[in-house]
């Protein structure tokens, strides 16, 4: 009986120790598979960054793109314009110039036919001690027109020519356009005449007789010793008290004599 507990006691002691030793093994188990996953993770997070410093190592550098200058289009070049000679009748320069730029606009021909010029001067006279200012033709009998040559049609050299107290262009129905240096010789005379001011058209010569009409001298005659055109004053001897004086005077002041 003895021997049956002791031999049972040893068995349950053994079952005890075999247990533990299972539990033991699996606790190891758990900890080393646990162990395991987090250095997996661990390794698996360090190939991701690696992999993430490798791609942007080896990321090529963008090259910087260089934006082609924009090629502007040549821009056509104006159509160069000339200047025609219009020979008419004498006197009517100023009528047929406002006939023909009517005739422009009606027909509208005003990118062709760009200007129409009756070169002119400012002038004038002293009458009764007045001035009295008015415009001379510079080219008595033309008129100046300017057009652009490869537009300038048949229609419009027709229809010009045959308005009243037009002649005909130079060149007649081929119109001639006229030298560039003489158009500019002519339009420099205008554009001097412009800037100068009037020029007198009755000019005072020296040794020519003048009556005085204005200042204290007034109604006195005397002859002219000297012209100033620039500033438009005479030098007048005069006789006071049967002795020549000179007198000097505003082109305003004289009047000539008849």
């Amino acid at each position: 009986m003895t021997d049956e507990k002791h031999t049972s006691s040893e068995e349950q002691k053994q079952s005890a120790e075999e247990q533990a030793a299972e539990k033991l093994q699996s606790v190891e188990e758990n900890q080393t598979e646990e162990q395991e996953i987090t250095e997996g993770q661990e390794q698996s997070e360090g190939d991701v960054q690696a992999e993430g410093i490798e791609e942007v190592e080896q990321a090529p550098e963008e090259e910087a793109i260089e934006e082609e200058p924009i090629k502007e289009e040549p821009k056509p070049a104006p159509n160069p314009k000339r200047w025609y000679s219009l020979r008419v009748i004498s006197g009517k320069e100023r009528k047929i110039k406002e006939r023909i730029e009517l005739e422009i606009q009606r027909s509208e021909w005003g990118d062709i036919i760009t200007s129409i010029l009756v070169p002119t001067e400012k002038v004038y006279k002293i009458r009764a001690g007045k001035k009295v200012i008015s415009e001379r033709n510079i080219l008595p009998g033309y008129i100046l027109v300017e057009a652009i040559p490869q537009y300038f049609s048949g229609e419009m050299v027709q229809t010009i020519t045959g308005m009243p107290n037009v002649i005909h262009f130079l060149g007649k129905t081929n119109p001639i356009p006229m030298q560039q240096s003489e158009a500019n010789r002519m339009l420099g005379k205008v554009d001097e005449s412009q800037d100068v001011g009037e020029a007198l058209i009755e000019p005072f010569i020296v040794g020519e007789t003048v009556k005085i009409i204005d200042g204290p001298f007034s109604e006195f005659v005397g002859d002219i010793q000297e012209v100033n055109e620039e500033k438009k004053k005479l030098k007048v001897i005069v006789k006071i008290f049967g002795r020549g004086t000179e007198v000097e005077l505003n082109f305003i002041q004289v009047d000539k004599q008849a």
